[in-house]
């Protein structure tokens, strides 16, 4: 059936118009098929774009036999491993250009279940941002080991309380962004990648008076291949939720004082 001929490929989902699922990849060949195969199954209106930063084992020529036999199946190459928040931005920027009226993340590793998306897309009818928080009532997380898991609770708690964002999953992955909430944010002011990504666009989505919206979901640890997560993205992390604190509580001291901020 063609685009032409497709009523769902027309109408978009159900109250949110025409949706686009950005997964990025990097060394996700065990996993790329299985990923995009579960979000037809559960989501057969939305559209998926793999975001692949050069993949040498492989996953980008995999992701292109996807897109060749589906034509809601789309592959974006990049020029090498430039890191998780620039390739969602790619991906941002590649939906904006085509007209798409929201995005979502997703992780390609498995640990974002596709069966979780209607529940996020349906939440997405009456709220400009939704997350899939792990650490909201009716939320589970399983197979994750008890350091991952505090590491995870301690910095969620931690940028909540610094930057005063009513979000409990602040560093969530799994998110849908309507079209109005990314051209709210000034996403050229994004610098951060891997774990303080999440938190930054959380903070720019909060700064512009966007509506945000928590939906629990089930979070696995993955199956295949290696996490991406190291001690140099937690202290990247650490170190950027700290300035930005800073930043926040500068400009609120110079409104008191009548100063320009």
């Amino acid at each position: 059936m063609s685009e032409a001929t497709d009523p769902t490929r027309r109408a978009g989902v159900n109250g949110v118009g025409r949706v686009l699922v950005v997964i990025p990849t990097y060394n996700e060949a065990d996993n790329v098929s299985d990923i995009v195969g579960r979000v037809r199954q559960e989501t057969p209106a939305v559209e998926i774009l793999v975001a692949d930063d050069n993949s040498p084992d492989g996953t980008g020529v995999i992701a292109d036999a996807l897109a060749a036999t589906d034509p809601r199946v789309h592959v974006l190459h990049r020029k090498g491993k430039e890191g998780l928040g620039a390739a969602y931005l790619a991906g941002f920027e590649w939906a904006r250009e085509r007209g798409y009226d929201a995005v979502v993340e997703m992780d390609a590793d498995g640990s974002h279940a596709p069966e979780d998306l209607p529940a996020l897309l349906a939440a997405a009818r009456d709220a400009d941002v939704v997350i899939g928080s792990r650490w909201t009532r009716g939320a589970r997380v399983v197979n994750w080991p008890l350091r991952r898991l505090a590491l995870s609770r301690c910095g969620n708690l931690y940028a909540r309380l610094a930057l005063g964002m009513p979000v409990s999953d602040a560093t969530g992955g799994y998110r849908v962004y309507r079209r109005g909430a990314l051209d709210a944010m000034d996403l050229s002011s994004v610098c951060s990648q891997g774990y303080s990504f999440q938190v930054e666009l959380s903070r720019l989505a909060h700064r512009a008076g966007m509506r945000i919206v928590e939906v629990p979901i089930t979070f696995a640890e993955r199956e295949h291949g290696s996490s991406k997560m190291n001690a140099l993205i937690v202290a990247e992390a650490l170190w950027r939720i700290t300035s930005w604190a800073v930043q926040d509580r500068g400009r609120a001291w110079r409104r008191g004082t009548g100063r320009a901020s």
